[in-house]
């Protein structure tokens, strides 16, 4: 949206003038069920440096009805323009300002997000604040650094429920529908929260030391209720209570904590202040994996975590946003790793071969960045919440962990979140606690890690002699250059890994670690004298247990033993690394694509995590579908469309691996025996033994059968009738835009670009279901038309709803010089926004990275 853009200078300009105390928050929810906008009335108390300064408070409303500062009415016409309201000759000391507005509710996803279950007809309300969204609610000084207590008073229908960051209070007025919540302690805008609507809930409480009891409650809209597992969800939530306030030495600051599913989320969660908001898509409605659980877990833990580093301290400005994912993302993995009693203990694996292999990827691109980026303004941070800013730098903190000890660590934190609660840092307060607790000088790690862009690559360089006994060892690092665009330099760094020494062992036929050494690696070339004089094992694993960060390459005789024995590694987490070197290899082009399907073929029947599992599908599909050789392209996916259908075949009945191997083999069925197959699975007259085809899986096949042409209209709008729900509706709106005619691409075209209606998730799936990677040809005049109107569907649409027109409908699949011409010649000519430019230079990358792998696989 036009005019909502916010500079660091002047947040820094603001927050030097300023000081804010308090918000009074008036809002009349009462006609939420009809849908259009809301009345908004904001009381601000803030204090300002100077006597006659002059500032602004922000607000994106279509319209403001009064504004009065210090008791004088201002002029609306003349002080509102471009989602700000001007204030001019401020008093030194107290001031008071009150603004009167009529604000939308949104079906974007941000802001005051309105959705109406097809269920039961009500409607659904909740608050998506960040980054700058609290002023499509009330007018706010909308930067992280001007906390404030926040009073809430709501006005809804009646029998509904509302629940903010405040315990809820009973209902006051004569009809029993206003609801006063008490204020806040000092916070950010962007973690406060409403959910409001005739949500069902489930409440328990947090028993802790010394007589703690924090109040727990779990919500969901009622078409859900059935599906909720309040009890896995509280237990998980205990377990992230226990283990956090014994690391963080810290009660938890809030007065409850209260964890809410809602509908057409954006985004996994969000770590509002004690009123996390979920999508509810973790609210299983058909049976998933044990990796969805330990995803859920993971996503639970995260935002928990937040309430602590995020919520009770703050960064000063976007910059530090790395920090605040980063420490949540590395703190819920441990908890899941180390926490008595966790269903997870090899979470890091999951780590590894998930969260790690999205930094490399997002490392890679032209547009990578160091983890504390250079935040110019909200446009760069709209689109900086990446691989990098959670996952390489959640992978560097499990470094630095390894780097000062993890007491050491913890015992920093501690000291950081007494020294600075409710208030706002930056990263040097933080390293400065950890320089105190640690004794380790951390300026030079801090510059090349967080300072610097790219990844290093690690390689073993190893003799033997005639006896197969070391005679020299050392580690290799090499800093390749960035990607082309990308700003800065190549950089060494320094690395604390483990190097692990691994042996079949022939009694039980398993890998296993028969030696590690840990250590310091620094400059290009760090000599192991540990390792000389030990026989040489058959595999030599650079990282193991992945307590850094960077590409790992084998030596060739570990490479060729890893690639005949990849699955028979005791423990998961090398295999996982392993794994994720072979991936890493293909997309860099060093391994040819069937080569890569070759090696997943030999060992994922041995592969017992169910996550590792699932990531390889996902990866030799992608692998298949981009990386090869188009003239080898139709081979390749039937060996691997017959290798799904053999394990499907084979599974254990009713286990994860048979559910994962069916959802495999329905993204890829191609023959019309196998089409057939899924026909007689989704009618019921053929059947594998204990593979329920409910729900979820039953729209998995349905997909499928619509883009091959095997499902019409009428088919989709048949089973739609068996689930008519909001996931029906997604799952139906993607199944028609997946169509192979003309006629339903062009249809599905024009009711995501030429009309902004469709809510946030339905676009989502519209686009989803629009690009098959079966129908290149189909799809190929849409380069053409995306090029010509991308750019106005950016400076139209607010910022969610453009990013999935951006990123979702860019010619990926049109893998072809032609395609990079296009992208060059728009990006020359459009004159596109930085945050644009970046996301269409980074499907170019792909695009790029994709005729490589080609051409190695020729």
């Amino acid at each position: 949206m036009p005019g909502t853009n916010l500079t660091r200078e002047e947040a820094q300009q603001r927050a030097k003038l300023l000081t804010v105390d308090s918000y009074e928050i008036d809002l009349d929810l009462s006609g939420a069920q009809e849908g259009g906008t809301f009345r908004s009335v904001t009381t601000v108390r803030f204090d300002c440096a100077e006597a006659g300064a002059e500032t602004f408070i922000d607000l994106v409303a279509p319209a403001v009805h009064e504004v009065v500062l210090n008791g004088h009415s201002l002029e609306v016409a003349a002080v509102f323009r471009d989602s700000r309201i001007k204030l001019r000759h401020l008093a030194a000391g107290r001031n008071e300002l009150r603004v009167v507005a009529d604000c939308d509710y949104t079906n974007t996803g941000e802001g005051l997000h309105r959705f109406v279950d097809p269920v039961d007809q009500q409607a659904y309300l909740y608050t998506q604040f960040e980054v700058p969204d609290a002023r499509r609610v009330f007018a706010s000084f909308e930067q992280p650094d001007l906390k404030a207590t926040f009073q809430f008073t709501v006005k809804a229908p009646d029998g509904w429920t509302v629940v903010s960051n405040s315990p809820t209070p009973e209902p006051k007025d004569s009809d029993g529908n206003v609801w006063v919540f008490e204020p806040t302690p000092r916070i950010s805008t962007y973690i406060t929260a409403l959910i409001v609507g005739p949500y069902h809930s489930v409440h328990s409480s947090y028993e802790g030391p010394d007589g703690q009891s924090v109040p727990l409650g779990i919500y969901c809209r009622p078409s859900l209720a059935q599906f909720l597992d309040s009890d896995a969800i509280f237990e998980v939530t205990r377990q992230g209570f226990d283990w956090f306030q014994e690391k963080f030495d810290y009660a938890y600051p809030f007065a409850k904590y209260d964890q809410l599913f809602v509908p057409e989320f954006n985004a996994g969660a969000m770590e509002n202040a004690g009123a996390v908001t979920i999508r509810d898509q973790y609210v299983f409605r058909s049976k998933v994996t044990d990796a969805a659980y330990e995803t859920r877990a993971e996503t639970i833990l995260h935002e928990l975590a937040h309430m602590w580093f995020g919520d009770l301290v703050t960064m000063e400005w976007w910059n530090d946003l790395w920090l605040n994912e980063s420490f949540a993302t590395y703190t819920s993995i441990a908890c899941q790793a180390y926490a008595e009693g966790s269903r997870w203990p090899h979470s890091w694996t999951t780590f590894a071969n998930s969260m790690k292999t999205w930094a490399y990827r997002q490392d890679q691109l032209p547009s990578t960045h160091p983890i504390m980026a250079d935040i110019r303004d909200l446009d760069d941070v709209l689109v900086n919440f990446d691989g990098i800013t959670y996952a390489k730098g959640a992978s560097v903190l499990k470094q630095l962990v390894a780097y000062v000890g993890m007491d050491e660590f913890f015992r920093g934190v501690q000291a950081y979140f007494k020294q600075h609660a409710f208030g706002n840092t930056r990263l040097s307060d933080l390293l400065g606690a950890l320089e105190e607790t640690s004794g380790r000088d951390l300026k030079t790690w801090s510059t090349k890690w967080l300072q610097t862009a790219g990844i290093n690559v690690l390689r073993p360089v190893v003799d033997v002699d005639t006896r197969g006994v070391i005679t020299s060892f050392a580690v290799k690092q090499e800093a390749p250059a960035l990607p082309a665009g990308a700003k800065g330099e190549p950089t060494l760094r320094p690395h604390r890994i483990a190097i692990g020494l691994y042996d079949l062992d022939e009694a039980s036929g398993k890998l296993v670690r028969t030696d590690r050494v840990e250590l310091d690696v620094d400059g290009e070339l760090t000599a192991v004298d540990a390792l000389v004089g030990k026989a040489r094992p058959a595999v030599i694993l650079l990282n193991d247990d992945d307590l850094s960060y960077a590409k790992v390459r084998l030596d060739t005789e570990s490479l060729a033993f890893v690639t005949e024995h990849i699955g028979d590694f005791e423990a998961s987490l090398p295999r996982a690394l392993c794994w994720a070197s072979a991936w890493d290899m293909t997309r860099d082009a060093e391994l040819p694509t069937r080569d890569y399907l070759s090696l997943v073929l030999s060992g994922i029947g041995k592969e017992s995590d169910i996550g590792v599992v699932q990531s390889l599908h996902r990866q030799v599909k992608l692998a298949l579908d981009l990386y090869a050789a188009p003239a080898r392209r139709e081979e390749a996916l039937t060996r691997w469309t017959e290798a799904t259908l053999s394990h499907l075949r084979a599974a254990e009945p009713g286990s994860d691996h048979q559910l994962a191997w069916a959802r495999a083999f329905a993204a890829t069925a191609r023959t019309d025996a196998e089409l057939s197959l899924l026909e007689r699975l989704l009618d019921g007259s053929e059947t594998i033994e204990g593979l329920a085809v409910d729900t979820e899986l039953r729209w998995a096949f349905v997909g499928r059968l619509a883009a091959t042409g095997r499902l019409d209209e009428a088919g989709i709008a048949a089973e739609l009738e068996r689930d008519k729900t909001a996931a029906g509706e997604r799952h139906a709106a993607s199944a028609r835009a997946a169509r192979p005619t003309a006629e339903a691409k062009a249809a599905a075209w024009a009711s995501v670009v030429e009309s902004d209606t469709l809510p946030n998730a339905v676009q989502e799936a519209v686009i989803g279901g629009f690009v098959q990677t079966d129908q290149r040809e189909l799809l190929a005049p849409y380069t053409e038309k995306f090029f010509a109107v991308v750019k106005d569907a950016w400076d139209s649409r607010s910022h969610e709803m453009a990013q999935q027109i951006a990123v979702g409908l860019y010619p990926a699949l049109q893998v072809s010089q032609a395609t990079l011409d296009a992208t060059d010649a728009w990006l020359a000519s459009a004159n596109p926004s930085a945050a644009l430019r970046r996301l269409i230079t980074e499907s170019r990358a792909g695009v790029e990275r994709a005729l490589r792998a080609r051409a190695a696989d020729v």
